[in-house]
């Protein structure tokens, strides 16, 4: 089971499909830009951008249907910068009257590995508490606000699980959550009602991945240990004790284009994160294109090794 959204949780898929394992993932339905945005302002329809880029990334066969599904159109009308894909999972939701069916049929169509979950199929947004006391409304805004987040709540609070996630995070071997945004993509899924209990239920291996570098106007300046406590704090207590680090610094050169857009590194500080009981497994996990990511399959082996699978 992995839990997260963006693609961050994209990329870990990528190499979670080149595994015999069987595959279940919870993504989140808080995203309110882009494509998305404009789909659930003009239709009322649920987000479908990060479930779209979990099934290109979990697409048996990463050919035409997934590049279809990449496709944005470009023009100076209602349609510029729409994904098919997006357009698709929210036509298949009008015709069968549910996003979670939507995106069960529309899993079909593209040969997925796996079941993919709405985190709820509720139509939910992000309410922000920030460190100045002040109260933001929507994904967009909190990360616009550039201020340090105190706090996440779901909107409304009590959305309801999909029953079959529920019952897949309980037949689990390995939880992951992560690599992704903190405070848009991983905890959101966590505020669903029933989410926390399941997980803390499981006797499966659960394993938080941290992200590389911080993300500007959510992470500033967080290390490895303020991603935890931030978790800990809206799962009431530690929930995932097996962290998944990367060891390995990017080159310089790269680096500095982070920098020059308020990214930086996270820093690992080890002694808080041992005296928080945790159990670190650091890893070279950097992808080797450019850019500073995860690499799929290295990530999937560390993920398998840390679960003695």
């Amino acid at each position: 089971m992995s839990i997260g959204g963006g693609s961050g949780l994209a990329t870990l898929l990528r190499g979670l499909k080149n595994t015999p394992a069987r595959l279940s993932v919870i993504v989140t339905v808080t995203d309110d830009g882009g494509s998305s945005g404009r789909l659930r302002e003009e239709l009322g329809a649920l987000p479908p951008g990060d479930i779209r880029n979990c099934m290109i990334a979990l697409s048996e066969d990463e050919g035409l249907m997934s590049r279809l599904f990449r496709y944005r159109f470009t023009s100076d009308g209602g349609l510029h910068n729409h994904s098919f894909g997006n357009l698709f999972l929210t036509a298949m939701a009008s015709v069968t009257g549910d996003f979670a069916e939507a995106v069960r049929h529309t899993s079909e169509v593209l040969a997925i590995k796996g079941v993919i979950y709405p985190s709820t199929n509720s139509s939910v947004s992000l309410r922000g508490e920030l460190e100045d006391g002040s109260v933001v409304e929507g994904e967009t805004q909190i990360t616009a606000s550039r201020k340090r987040i105190r706090r996440i709540q779901l909107n409304p609070p009590d959305a309801p699980p999909l029953p079959g996630a529920l019952s897949a995070i309980a037949e689990a071997d390995i939880i992951t959550i992560g690599p992704g945004s903190l405070y848009t993509s991983l905890i959101p899924n966590m505020l669903v009602k029933e989410v926390i209990d399941s997980v803390r239920a499981s006797n499966a291996t659960r394993i938080y991945i941290q992200n590389i570098m911080t993300q500007p106007g959510e992470t500033d300046h967080y290390s490895v240990a303020d991603h935890v406590h931030a978790l800990n704090e809206h799962c009431g207590g530690p929930l995932f004790p097996h962290i998944l680090l990367n060891n390995r610094p990017p080159s310089g050169d790269i680096l500095k284009k982070y920098i020059a857009e308020e990214a930086d590194l996270v820093e690992i500080d080890r002694q808080r994160l041992e005296a928080m009981g945790l159990n670190l497994t650091e890893r070279d996990l950097l992808a080797e294109d450019g850019a500073i990511r995860h690499d799929p399959d290295r990530l999937a082996r560390s993920v398998f090794e840390m679960a003695g699978l």
